[in-house]
């Protein structure tokens, strides 16, 4: 058996099977259960994930703009996070996005400082850009 797979404890709790294998379904725990794969000293279906419900939540789609996009940078959508519990490894706890509305070409920029960024001005001195 390789070695990823050997466990302090011969046997555990499913729902802490359930968090190691990337959470399957509790169909595919049982099964594993079943065939000795995974050794339970609770019954498979008896938990609750709270990441589970999550994960497969979606999200709506926005409502369109009523705007026609005919040409990249026509309409350009901006998103300011921060700031962030943890600096970045540079320092960074503040992080925009631009999403141009037509391409769909996102440009992710971070910040040290919360700042008004000129993104025309950004756009033409940024070489991925040209």
């Amino acid at each position: 058996m390789p070695q990823a797979f050997l466990s302090a404890s011969l046997s555990t709790f499913a729902d802490i099977w359930h968090r190691r294998l990337g959470h399957p379904s509790s169909w595919v725990l049982s099964f594993l259960a079943s065939n000795k794969k995974v050794t339970c000293t609770s019954h498979p279906l008896n938990f609750q994930c709270p990441a589970c419900p999550l994960r497969k939540s979606s999200r709506l789609s926005l409502e369109p703009t009523g705007h026609k996009r005919y040409a990249p940078l026509e309409l350009v959508f901006s998103d300011v996070w921060g700031p962030a519990p943890i600096l970045s490894s540079d320092g960074f706890c503040y992080f925009v996005i631009f999403v141009d509305a037509y391409t769909k070409f996102i440009w992710f920029y971070p910040l040290s400082v919360m700042c008004f960024i000129d993104f025309k001005f950004w756009l033409n001195n940024n070489s991925l850009a040209k």
